[in-house]
């Protein structure tokens, strides 16, 4: 796993100022002691930046020199009078520069703090094309306006096509982005390459990635503004390709479309929910959860200010021994770090109050570049330099211990930073001096080396091993939603409204600040640099509180493996429904191997429901004919036809015991017949419209309707009527504000999900007939819907060809997927969908991977009903063409 790029080269981290920019470099001699005896030419590359001179000995003994331009005192040719200019302009021969202040940068090459002298001083360098001179002082003499101008002078160079077929699609200005350093230049994109060419040629003349290699692609925000793009080549790091920023927020966009147009067969960017049911089912680990939900809100290792967050999840920095399953030993995810502290927070709260407008609770962020390198100082303390302007800071504020930095984020006045993935990663040099560096020494007398672990930890890999396992523990897996709900989710602005504690700086925000109504630059960059150095707030990835995790049935999982679900330990031997779940999940997972093994044409319009005895003897069909159908799959006979009404019949179900058969009709009416006596038991006159579907469970009837409501009958027992006719009670009436065109109960009863003809999916409580969630999910119609095994879960289908997962507990959509037809009706087992098309194709979706996995040929017309037995291992559907087909599992 990779995660902060390296520096590029000695020179790459020079760059200490935000917005400065790397020109042109001209090999040249630095004259020492010009005109003495000690006069000595030291070869190197002299760089000229937006904001410092830069000259790069060849030698890695000599030091890096740093001239910033805002302490030259004159800039001109060597041995020419000065003037009362600033800056003098040279004609010939070679730069020489009177300045007041240098740093000396990694002598020997070895990584230390800058030295720094001041004092009028004069340096001389001489190009070796001494044409060249005037060229490069009339660069800086000019540097604050050269960059856009070169930029509009140059363009791309075609001779840098890997073929001379290549057709160009796009070329545009951008930057690429690295920590700490932008590099300006184009872009070029062609029908098979992504080119970056940097207006000074450094780190080499053309960075280009091959389309076909791409493997993901997401926008990025930059300084909070919409004008990053990033590219990955892989599947699992987090360091990308390449990371580039745009001048213009449609260059960006018309570049994304372009790739993305390109890798519709591939995988292309995904939304949060799209990762949100897989890690509630266990297929992805909490570490795998986190690394996709910071990819999606813009946190990348190129931009320090964006890097990604992770939550302190161990409290226990004492104990000899870790106690996973002790609640103690864990931090309180439901609360921000500024809010662990009862008492600091009491004193914030009462700052904040009194605080006027804008205002915020805590005076620094979670995640900034200094917390980011307070961490990382041992594997990049060139990146810690470089924020630093050439110092590193106090030993006694290094990352010295674990226990010391949890303690000072719990009690600290101004500290409240979260952790970066690599305290739950498998490399432990950044816990490790393994450079040597000299990081200063402490109060105490002992000099900065290894960071000190908890007792508990008998070594890095030991420490990090353990936070792994705390990460992915039970009681974590149980509260994680809560921190994601702070840090992505809809606490994430910590409002009164949703009681988080939760308020940072307008400034870190996105929109807590235009930077295009700043029209003054210098203000523009005062104000960008203050954004990017306090840190910025994620993108906000979910507006209604997160799901919890599905922690039943699940051990930790570890973060290596994404397919290895670990089931809860069963007994020594193996129950009836133990076989049973298990043949369950043996034919789902044979699913798309499904085959048809007979058709019959029963009905003149199409079928509209399928009901089956127990014994699967008798199949009862409904029709828009009008008519209820038995057809015996023994016989292979149509044994009955039976009519009720003038109007079509819209679903049946057999009551338990399967002597009576119920069928629902557009007349309004909900119809009984008794198959042993083979004639009518009853009407059930309870709607203003078409009834549309109907359920039952512990005699109880549930009867949608196009009058908007659903109703709920209790089952009047016969010895009370007097009478062998059906009779309810209604007990319940739940109101919509539109026809209701399909319900479904979950496994117990208790809960009921309905959807109406304008697109909205309705969970309603059963026990107190309430409204749980409503979602409005769907464009059109919602063609069918029901829950999950477990009742976590409920599915939706509609016109508009979406196919959806809602969670039930929250109301959250956590997947959402994209047929090309309608999917008329469907059955799943929580992860894997069997779906009736329009096109009269059965589709198998994997819900977790989110795709389509199988077609397969069935009816001429829209499949319009499916039905399942309890094992799983037969299915009949009905559809347009008024034929039911069986279909059988192939192993």
């Amino acid at each position: 796993m990779r995660y902060l790029p390296a520096p590029q080269s000695r020179f790459s981290l020079l760059l200490l100022n935000l917005e400065e920019y790397f020109f042109e470099q001209h090999t040249a001699h630095h004259i020492q002691h010009k005109g003495s005896q000690k006069e000595r030419r030291v070869r190197g590359s002299l760089k000229i930046c937006s904001k410092s001179v830069i000259f790069e000995p060849d030698a890695i003994s000599q030091p890096i020199i740093k001239i910033p331009l805002r302490d030259c005192i004159k800039i001109g040719k060597h041995g020419e009078n000065g003037t009362n200019r600033h800056f003098a302009k040279a004609k010939s021969g070679g730069i020489s520069l009177i300045f007041s202040q240098v740093y000396f940068i990694k002598e020997h090459n070895i990584v230390a703090p800058y030295k720094i002298e001041r004092g009028r001083m004069e340096y001389v360098f001489e190009l070796d094309v001494s044409g060249k001179v005037e060229d490069v002082v009339e660069t800086l003499l000019q540097i604050t306006a050269i960059l856009q101008s070169r930029l509009a002078r140059t363009s791309f160079d075609k001779n840098r096509f890997q073929s001379v077929s290549e057709k160009l699609h796009m070329e545009c200005k951008a930057e690429m982005v690295t920590p700490l350093v932008t590099n300006p230049g184009h872009v070029c994109i062609t029908d098979t390459t992504l080119y970056f060419q940097p207006l000074n040629g450094y780190p080499k003349p053309v960075v280009q990635i091959t389309l076909q290699d791409v493997c993901r692609i997401y926008k990025r925000r930059h300084g909070l503004m919409p004008l990053g793009l990033e590219v990955f080549c892989t599947e699992d790091d987090l360091c990308s390709d390449i990371y580039l920023k745009f001048y213009d927020p449609q260059d960006r966009d018309e570049l994304y479309f372009y790739i993305a147009t390109y890798l519709e067969h591939h995988v292309a960017e995904r939304t949060a929910e799209s990762y949100t049911l897989q890690w509630q089912r266990g297929h992805l680990s909490n570490y795998q959860y986190l690394l996709h939900l910071n990819n999606l809100a813009d946190r990348s290792c190129n931009d320090l200010s964006q890097y990604p967050v992770f939550p302190w999840i161990i409290s226990d920095y004492c104990s000899s021994e870790l106690d996973l399953s002790n609640p103690g030993t864990f931090r309180d995810l439901g609360k921000p770090v500024g809010a662990l502290n009862k008492e600091r927070l009491e004193r914030l709260l009462e700052r904040y109050q009194e605080m006027p407008e804008p205002k915020f609770m805590y005076g620094s962020h979670y995640s900034s570049p200094g917390y980011v390198l307070f961490y990382l100082v041992r594997i990049a303390p060139e990146y810690m330099l470089c924020l630093q302007n050439g110092r590193f800071d106090n030993a006694d504020r290094m990352f010295n211990s674990i226990a010391e930095t949890w303690k000072n984020c719990l009690d600290g006045a101004t500290d409240f930073k979260e952790l970066i993935p690599e305290f739950y990663g498998d490399d432990v040099s950044f816990l490790v001096n393994s450079l040597k560096l000299d990081l200063g020494k402490r109060q105490g007398g002992q000099m900065v080396d290894d960071v000190e672990l908890p007792p508990w930890a008998r070594s890095p890999e030991d420490f990090l091993q353990k936070s792994k396992e705390a990460l992915e523990s039970n009681y974590v897996s149980k509260h994680l939603h809560e921190w994601i709900d702070l840090v992505f989710g809809y606490k994430q602005k910590g409002s009164e409204a949703v009681g988080a504690h939760n308020v940072f700086h307008p400034l870190t925000y996105e929109g807590g600040v235009d930077l295009n109504s700043i029209e003054d630059p210098d203000q523009k960059v005062a104000m960008l640099t203050q954004i990017l150095e306090f840190g910025q707030t994620p993108k906000q990835l979910f507006v209604t509180p997160h799901p919890q995790r599905i922690t039943e049935n699940f051990k930790s999982l570890p973060q290596t493996s994404c397919d290895n679900i670990s089931i809860a330990d069963s007994p020594g031997e193996e129950s009836f429904e133990d076989l049973t779940e298990e043949s369950k999940k043996l034919a789902w997972n044979n699913i798309a191997k499904l085959q048809l093994h007979e058709q019959h044409k029963l009905h003149k319009e199409a079928v509209t429901g399928i009901a089956v005895s127990c014994n699967g003897s008798s199949v009862f069909t409904t029709s828009q004919d009008n008519t209820l159908k038995m057809f015996s799959t023994e016989s292979k006979m149509l044994q009955r036809s039976i009519s009720f009404s003038d109007m079509a019949l819209s679903s049946c179900l057999l009551l338990p015991g399967d002597a009576t058969v119920i069928s629902s009709s557009w007349d309004n009416n909900v119809y009984f017949y008794s198959i042993a006596f083979g004639r009518s038991q009853g009407t059930l006159m309870g709607h203003d419209d078409a009834v549309s579907k109907i359920c039952w469970h512990d005699n109880r009837l549930y009867s949608a309707s196009w009058d908007s409501t659903v109703k709920v009958w209790s089952s009047v027992p016969a010895e009370m009527t007097g009478t062998k006719r059906h009779q309810f009670d209604l007990l319940a009436e739940l109101e919509h504000d539109v026809s209701v065109d399909t319900i479904s109960l979950n496994a117990a009863s208790t809960l009921l999900v309905s959807g109406t003809r304008e697109g909205k999916v309705t969970i309603w409580d059963l026990t107190t007939a309430t409204i749980l969630h409503q979602i409005p999910c769907h464009s059109g119609t919602v063609c069918d819907t029901a829950f999950s095994p477990d009742s976590r879960h409920v599915l939706s289908t509609g016109e508009d060809s979406c196919v959806n997962v809602i969670d039930v507990q929250t109301g959250m959509l956590i997947s959402s997927m994209t047929s090309d037809k309608p999917q008329r009706c469907f059955i799943w087992d929580g992860n894997t969908v069997l779906s009736g098309s329009q096109s009269g194709e059965l589709l198998v979706w994997d819900l977790l991977g989110g795709k389509l996995c199988e077609r397969i040929q069935g009816h001429k017309g829209a499949v319009t009903c499916i039905w399942m037995n309890e094992q799983c291992s037969s299915i009949i559907t009905g559809g347009e063409d008024k034929k039911i087909m069986f279909w059988k599992l192939q192993y």
